[in-house]
């Protein structure tokens, strides 16, 4: 499984991100907290 594509939405205390292939299968979910990606 190779990420193709990553979005990324910046919200105000979450960072979401999704990664999908190049079939347009989900790949990748997560929620990032903002302090913990910025430090």
């Amino acid at each position: 499984m190779e990420i193709t594509t990553l979005g990324i939405d910046l919200a105000k205390s979450v960072f979401q991100l999704h990664g999908v292939d190049a079939c347009g299968a989900v790949v990748l979910q997560k929620k990032l907290r903002r302090g913990a990606v910025l430090d």
